[in-house]
C-alpha cells in the first residue's frame, strides 16, 4: 500500500494535501515541504483501552516538591523558571559554534553528584567529547557517552541506562528507521521529536534537544517542532563579541521575561551575575549621543547604554539605521523629537546602537533613545552620572512605567546620582544619593539633561 504524503510549512505547521508555491495559511513562499505521516496502529480491543482511561479531579492530583532540579548554573535556572523540570522536554537552538554543546555539558558538571547523565551526539565522536569535557573540567563516572543518529537505538540505550537526564545534539542529526527520509527532513525532525517527548512523558527523564538555527535565524525544521516542546530557549550572540544571551522564547513552566548571561572564556562559559556592570563597561565619558537606561528583563532590572549619531546627509530620504532596537519605533520616537522636541532632523542621518548585542524591546528605553539622538543632534553630552527612564507618547508627554523603585535602586547601585522620571508619579522614594528629575514632556527633558 503506498504511503500517503501531505505538505508540510516550515514556517506556520500547515498542512495541505497538495504542493503549492505560497503557503495558503501564513503566505510564505517556498516554505512548502514534503512529509509522510505516520499511521496509526490498528490495535483490538479499543473500547476497552478507553474505559481504562481515569479522568482526576484537579483537587486530587498531588504536586512532588521535587519536581524541579537545579542545573547548577543560576542563569539557565533562571531562564528555565527556577530549574529543569522532571520529565520535560527543552530545546535549546543557536547558530553554530555559539556555544549551545559547551553549556549542556558544564551543566553535567554539576548533575553527576546526585544523577546520571547519557549524552548523545551525532556530530562529535567519542574521542572529541572526551576532550571537550577535559577542557571543561568535567568529570564524573555517571556520565555515558553515546554517539549515534539511529533513534531506535538511542531510546534503547536510554531504557537500559535509565539516565535522570538525556541529551541529545542534535535534532537535525536524528532519523528513524521506518522512515524514508534523510535526516534532517521535515519528516525526521518532527517524527523524532515526537517520540523523544513521549519517552519523556512516560519515563520522568528530562530530555535536552540541541536544534540549529538557520540563515534567517529562525529554528531549522517544522514550525511545529517548537509547538511539541516544553521549553524553547534561544542562545544568542555576537561573532565579535565574548558575551552569550540565554532567552526563553516558549516556557510552560515559568515565564519568558528572563534573560541568561554567560562569557565565552578559554576553560567554557562563565556566567555574568551582573550583567549591567559587563554592558556599561567601556562607556566613553564627556561624549554626546549616549544616555543610559534601565529597562526590565523578567524580574532583573538592567542597566544598557544607548548610542545615537546623527550626521548631516545629501540624500533626498535621510537614513535611519541601527542595532538594538525595533526600527519603526525608533523612527516614531525620532518623529516625536522632531515635531515635540523641536529638532531638525529631517536633513540628517540617524544611526543607533544599543551596546553589548541587547535588545531593548521596552517602551522604558524611549527617554534614552531621545536623550541619545537630542545630544548627538545638539552635539552636547550627557552626564556620566545621569540615567532616564520613561515612555515617550506621540504627543511628546514622558509616561510613568512600571517597578520603577526597583529600576532606581540598580541605577544608584551602579555609581548614578541623577535620573529622568516621569513627573505623574506619584508616592516614589528615590534611594539614597539618587535625585530624581522629574519632567513632564520630551522638550522639559532635553533642557534638564542637556
Amino acid at each position: 500500500m503506498k504511503s500517503k504524503t501531505v505538505f508540510l510549512c516550515s514556517n506556520c505547521g500547515n498542512e495541505t494535501p497538495k504542493w503549492a508555491g505560497r503557503c495558503p495559511a501564513c503566505g510564505q513562499w517556498n516554505t512548502l515541504e514534503e512529509y509522510t505521516p505516520t499511521p496509526a496502529a490498528k490495535t483490538a480491543g479499543v473500547s476497552s483501552v478507553r474505559r481504562s482511561a481515569v479522568a482526576k479531579r484537579l483537587s486530587e492530583v498531588t504536586t512532588d516538591e521535587t519536581l524541579r532540579f537545579t542545573t547548577g548554573m543560576s542563569e539557565l535556572d533562571r531562564v528555565l523558571g527556577g530549574g529543569a523540570v522532571k520529565g520535560s522536554l527543552v530545546l535549546v537552538s543557536g547558530a553554530p559554534g555559539i556555544g549551545k554543546s559547551t553549556l549542556l555539558l558544564q551543566i553535567c558538571e554539576h548533575i553527576l553528584r546526585e544523577q546520571t547523565v547519557l549524552y548523545v551526539s551525532g556530530e562529535e565522536s567519542e574521542q572529541q567529547l572526551k576532550l571537550r569535557a577535559q577542557r571543561l573540567g568535567v568529570q564524573g563516572d555517571g556520565l555515558f557517552l553515546l554517539c549515534e543518529t539511529n533513534l531506535d537505538e538511542i531510546l534503547a540505550a536510554a531504557e537500559r541506562l535509565k539516565p535522570d537526564l538525556l541529551i541529545t545534539d542534535s535534532v537535525q542529526t536524528l532519523f528513524s528507521e521506518d522512515k524514508p527520509a534523510s535526516p534532517g527532513s521535515v519528516t525526521q525532525v518532527r517524527d523524532c521529536t515526537m517520540r523523544l517527548m513521549q519517552y519523556c512523558k512516560s519515563s520522568g527523564v528530562t530530555v535536552f534537544l540541541v536544534g540549529h538555527i538557520n540563515k534567517e535565524g529562525a529554528i531549522a525544521g517544522p514550525k511545529v517542532l517548537e509547538h511539541m516542546v516544553d521549553c524553547v530557549l534561544y542562545f544568542e550572540g555576537e561573532s565579535h563579541t565574548s558575551y552569550r544571551l540565554l532567552r526563553a522564547a516558549k516556557n510552560r513552566f515559568g515565564s519568558t521575561n528572563e534573560i541568561g548571561v554567560f562569557e565565552m572564556r578559554d576553560d567554557g562559559l562563565c556566567q555574568v551575575p551582573n550583567p549591567s556592570e559587563m554592558l556599561l563597561a567601556g562607556r566613553p565619558l564627556n561624549t554626546p549621543g549616549t544616555c543610559v537606561a534601565c529597562v526590565m528583563e523578567g524580574t532583573r532590572p538592567v542597566l544598557a547604554e544607548v548610542q545615537a549619531l546623527v550626521s548631516p546627509t545629501t540624500l533626498s530620504v535621510p537614513r535611519r539605521t541601527g542595532n538594538g532596537l525595533d526600527y519603526n519605533r525608533a523612527a516614531m520616537l525620532l518623529a516625536v523629537l522632531e515635531k515635540r522636541g523641536g529638532l531638525r532632523l529631517s536633513n540628517a542621518d540617524v544611526y543607533w546602537n544599543v551596546v553589548g548585542g541587547l535588545r531593548l524591546d521596552e517602551p522604558a528605553a524611549d527617554l534614552a533613545v531621545v536623550i541619545a539622538a537630542a545630544s548627538a543632534a545638539q552635539d552636547k553630552p550627557v552626564s556620566d552620572s545621569l540615567a532616564a527612564v520613561g515612555e515617550v507618547g506621540l504627543t511628546g508627554e514622558i509616561r510613568a512605567v512600571g517597578q520603577l523603585s526597583q529600576r532606581l535602586s540598580e541605577i544608584r547601585r551602579l555609581g548614578f546620582t541623577q535620573c529622568l522620571v516621569p513627573r505623574n508619579v506619584r508616592e516614589l522614594h528615590a534611594p539614597e544619593g539618587l535625585e530624581l528629575l522629574r519632567v513632564r514632556n520630551v522638550r522639559e527633558a532635553i533642557a534638564v539633561a542637556l
